[in-house]
């Protein structure tokens, strides 16, 4: 009995082992031959070309529960592919079979890495002791519309601009464009915090910027702007012509305070026939309800027939105060346009257009009121 069960046992598991040997040396051969192993033709089916499937493994009586091949009676190691030498998953898409897979963690731990290294906050260095704070002139100049910072520092060159009362000649002057008082050729550069605009105001509009009862007003013309704007004076409701917007309070203030007799021209269409003597009663003075009032100039334009077109020029501000003067005269107005206020001339600017000032222009506003 001993020896029956002897043979027996020798008898399957030398032909299993004998089996599992040859199909080894089978495997040994093809390797040497340059053919790839049946596991992994059979496995390995990722990015490269496609193998055909091979043959099975052994003739074992019985394959292992996992997917093992050979003679054994769990049929050897899990899966079969640790024998073949291919890693597991080698069948993954977009991923070559040699290249070894990292861990999330550990490309999440390298893009933090990265981001740390250039998101470190800006050190802020003292500064040096008598540094000047402020910005270049010509930077200013510049950002006010005297040219490119090329073209400003010719400007310095020739002497042109100075800064307080005093002529700047050279470069990298560090200014204060809201202290500052800096000109170029005599005449005040403004910055680029204050807003100059001229407008001509078409007849029937309100000279306010809100009008309660809904009327057309000038804030219908300057909507949509950063900063709020107001007009400098007024002008009639039938009479058109230039009108001044800024948020320069001070500049406001001046040009229509009668200290500083700031010139107004008009153009007035009335009724003929003229006396020879009409410019010197409205020059000499005219009375009305609330004192005389002078013109500083006054001369004939045009003249068709009855139709006359002249021209008035006075520095006061009263209300109807070029109205009144030629009523009293004996020439009712028709039609009246402001054409210029100070050195701002109305020119060829159309009707409810609404234009910004050139640098020059304010800077001939603010001389004139000695800003």
């Amino acid at each position: 009995m001993r020896s029956s069960g002897r043979n027996s046992r020798g008898s399957g598991s030398g032909s299993g082992g004998n089996n599992y040997r040859g199909a080894g040396n089978r495997r040994d051969e093809q390797q040497r031959a340059g053919r790839p192993r049946p596991e992994e033709r059979r496995y390995d089916v990722g990015g490269g070309p496609q193998a055909g499937p091979g043959p099975k493994a052994g003739p074992g009586p019985k394959a292992g529960p996992k997917g093992g091949q050979g003679g054994g009676p769990k049929g050897g190691p899990k899966g079969g592919t640790a024998r073949s030498g291919a890693p597991k998953g080698v069948g993954g898409r977009g991923r070559k079979p040699n290249a070894p897979a990292r861990p999330r963690e550990y490309e999440a731990q390298m893009e933090e890495r990265n981001r740390a290294r250039h998101d470190k906050p800006r050190v802020a260095l003292p500064k040096t002791f008598g540094e000047v704070e402020g910005e270049r002139l010509q930077k200013v100049l510049a950002r006010a519309g005297m040219g490119s910072r090329r073209a400003c520092e010719e400007l310095i060159d020739q002497a042109r601009v100075e800064v307080n009362g005093k002529i700047v000649t050279e470069q990298g002057l560090r200014v204060d464009p809201e202290k500052d008082e800096i000109k170029v050729d005599g005449l005040t550069v403004a910055t680029q915090s204050y807003l100059f605009f001229a407008l001509n105001k078409p007849a029937g509009v309100v000279s306010t910027m809100e009008d309660p009862d809904g009327r057309q007003c000038l804030g219908d013309y300057v909507t949509n702007r950063e900063t709020r704007l107001f007009h400098v004076g007024r002008l009639d409701t039938e009479t058109e012509g230039i009108i001044l917007l800024t948020n320069h309070g001070e500049l406001a203030h001046r040009l229509t305070h009668p200290r500083y007799g700031v010139k107004k021209t008009y153009l007035a269409a009335i009724q003929g026939p003229l006396p020879r003597d009409l410019g010197k009663r409205l020059k000499s003075g005219i009375e009305l309800e609330d004192g005389y009032a002078r013109a500083d100039h006054f001369r004939v334009v045009q003249n068709t027939g009855k139709n006359y077109l002249v021209e008035v020029s006075l520095h006061e501000g009263r209300k109807h105060i070029v109205r009144r003067m030629l009523a009293e005269a004996g020439f009712p107005v028709d039609k009246l346009v402001r054409t210029a206020f100070g050195p701002i001339a109305l020119g060829d600017q159309k009707s409810g257009w609404l234009r910004r000032m050139t640098n020059t222009e304010v800077g001939m506003l603010m001389r004139e009121v000695e800003l």
